[in-house]
Parts: structure tokens; C-alpha cells; sequence
């Protein structure tokens, strides 16, 4: 009888998951996006760059710097951040454990190949996938079905390789395309590999308890108390890294010029600070695209096409408590080391 009552309860709990999943992303993401396509086409430009605007230069280190990048990154992802906040605590509320422990729970490349083709229509940031990622890290997901989630709403966004088609050219698309391919799935096994034995029978010990707990009737109330915490843990620390980033941007970004060739040294470098910087959905096209503008070779682009995106110092922190160490640490390096090969690959084929 309880099974019975409770299934009105779980079928609501999906209703009104999915409702915020599909009404928010088509407002905060695919509606904006199918019309900044047509931009793209018309104009080849989706606007500025956020990193250093039309200067050469990025500004000095101070707190006006620091604002004034907070302030103009704020503008651009609050609402996916708000969106990925009430999507990553619904998760964990509104979402029946085992369906999450059915679907991306194994430690195998299938998990892996469903966490990056869920992660297709989400075209999130780094920063505003990482609360979704919180959530499914919380209800058991593999450590590599979580990563390839992670790291395919931004590698593999189909928004921003259509405006990189339309803005930089068709083959910095296909280089971003096929590097962000062997990265979402690529890295997702590795990761998955990594797993230990006791791991994972801790995870499903943990799936087990999270089922014989999991009260539907409770589920909204639930939801608004995770939210909260996970607003309180997450949101703070985010911020303060974005000021910090903003006002390093001078250190982390040098004048850009014809200076900035395809020595390894430069392409080392800029993979290095694409790596640790914060960037919204996209922001990598027009970035690139006024640092080639201003003389820079092809090798350091290449580097910040991967590096950009995928993570950065406030995604790292805010999943910190999501994964163990040594997974962030080699995901870190990982990317670091694709922007080198995206940036030797950009040299070798003449881009």
C-alpha cells in the first residue's frame, strides 16, 4: 500500500524535474543560442571579448579589476548558475537514487558514454555544470560518467562549435570537435579506471542506504533545504575565486602581439592559464578571436581553445568535496596537456 501511494509522489517528483530542466534551458540556454547562431553567421562575431574588451591588454591587478570582471561574468551566467543550482539539488531530491545509480552508477565506459550524451543539451559553463555534477556525484554516479558530464557541457557544447564555425572557421571547430571527444570520453574511462575496489562497494553501500532512506513524501521539503546548502557552500567561495581571477588577469594574460608565437614556451604558458581562468559558455570564441586579431599565432589559440572552457579554479573548488583528489588533479593536468596538443596540432596543420 505505502509502495502504492508513493508512486503519484515519485512520478510528481520527475514532472517537475524535468519541467525545470526544459523550460530553463530553453530560456537561459537554447533559445538565446539558436538566435545568437544567426548572429554568428550574419556578423562573424558574437560580441566582444570578456577577457580584456578591445584592448591589447588586459587590465592592472586591483580591485576595479577584480569588480569589473565579477560584475560582467555575473551578468552572463547568473541565470545558469540559479538554473544549475535548482537542477543539481533536484537531483538529489526529486530523483528516485537508484534510477541515477541505473543509469551512470557502474565504474564501466557505458556510464561514461551516457554522462557525455546527457550532457549535450545543457551547454553549461564550467562553473554552472558543477553544482549538476554535486548532484550526481551525492546520489552515486561513477566518478567517470560524472566527469564526462562535466566536461561534455562544455567541450562538446553544439551551440559554441557552431559559433566557432561561423566566427573562427570551420576547422577550429573540427580541431575543438575532436579533441573535446577524446577528452569527455577519453578522460571519463580513465577516471572510471581509477576507481578502487572499496570504492566501489562503498558507493553501492551508500546507493543502498540512499534507497532504504529515500522518503518521496518528504522530497520537496528536501529540495529546498539542499538547495540552500548547497547555495550557502557553493556560491561564496565561487565568488571570491572570480574577483581573484579578475583582478590576475594581467599576470595570467600578458600583452597579446604579434610577440606571442608558436614557441612551445608560449603555448605551455597559455595552456597553464586557460587552465586555472573562468570564462561564461562561449566566451572562448570571441577571446580567441581578438587575440588573433591583435597578431597572435595560431599554437596559443589552439591551447586556449581547449583549455578555456573546460575547467577552471572556482569549477575545481566548488566540486572539491564531489571527487577524491587525485581525480581533480589528473583531470586538471589533463586539460592542461590537451591545450598543448590542441596548440601543436593548430601549428602542424597551418591553421
Amino acid at each position: 500500500m505505502q509502495s502504492t501511494l508513493q508512486q503519484p509522489r515519485v512520478k510528481l517528483g520527475w514532472i517537475v524535474f524535468l519541467l525545470i530542466a526544459v523550460v530553463g534551458l530553453f530560456y537561459v540556454k537554447w533559445f538565446p543560442y539558436y538566435n545568437r547562431a544567426f548572429v554568428a553567421a550574419s556578423q562573424h562575431s558574437i560580441g566582444k571579448s570578456i577577457l580584456m574588451g578591445t584592448s591589447a591588454s588586459a587590465p592592472a591587478a586591483s580591485w576595479q579589476a577584480a569588480i569589473d570582471y565579477a560584475l560582467a561574468y555575473g551578468k552572463a551566467i547568473w541565470q545558469a548558475m540559479v538554473l544549475g543550482l535548482l537542477l543539481g539539488s533536484a537531483v538529489q531530491a526529486l530523483i528516485p537514487p537508484q534510477w541515477v545509480a541505473r543509469a551512470l552508477g557502474r565504474a564501466d565506459f557505458n556510464s561514461v558514454v551516457k554522462g557525455g550524451l546527457m550532457s549535450l543539451p545543457g551547454m553549461m559553463c564550467t562553473c554552472c555544470a558543477a553544482p549538476v555534477v554535486a548532484g550526481l556525484r551525492a546520489r552515486e554516479a561513477a566518478p567517470g560518467a560524472a566527469i564526462a558530464f562535466w566536461l561534455g557541457n562544455t567541450a562538446l557544447n553544439p551551440a559554441t562549435l557552431i559559433f566557432m564555425g561561423f566566427v573562427l572557421g570551420w576547422q577550429w571547430m573540427g580541431l575543438r570537435l575532436a579533441l573535446g571527444i577524446v577528452m569527455v570520453f577519453g578522460l571519463g574511462y580513465l577516471v572510471n579506471r581509477m576507481v578502487t575496489p572499496q570504492e566501489a562497494e562503498a558507493s553501492r553501500e551508500a546507493v543502498a542506504q540512499l534507497v532504504s532512506a529515500d522518503d518521496p513524501g518528504t522530497a520537496f521539503s528536501r529540495w529546498i533545504k539542499i538547495l540552500g546548502r548547497m547555495t550557502l557552500r557553493l556560491v561564496p567561495e565561487y565568488i571570491v575565486l572570480v574577483l581573484i581571477l579578475g583582478a590576475a588577469r594581467t599576470w595570467l594574460f600578458p600583452h597579446i602581439g604579434p610577440d606571442i608565437d608558436n614557441s612551445l614556451l608560449w603555448i605551455i604558458a597559455l595552456s597553464i592559464a586557460g587552465t586555472l581562468f573562468v570564462i561564461p559558455t562561449a566566451g572562448e570564441v570571441p577571446i580567441i578571436q581578438a587575440m588573433l586579431s591583435f597578431g597572435m599565432a595560431a599554437g596559443p589559440a589552439g591551447a586556449l581553445l581547449m583549455t578555456l572552457p573546460l575547467v577552471s579554479v572556482p569549477s575545481l573548488a566548488m566540486l572539491a568535496r564531489s571527487f577524491p583528489r587525485r581525480v581533480l588533479t589528473v583531470v586538471t593536468c589533463a586539460v592542461a596537456v590537451c591545450g598543448v596538443a590542441s596548440g601543436l596540432l593548430a601549428v602542424a596543420l597551418g591553421f
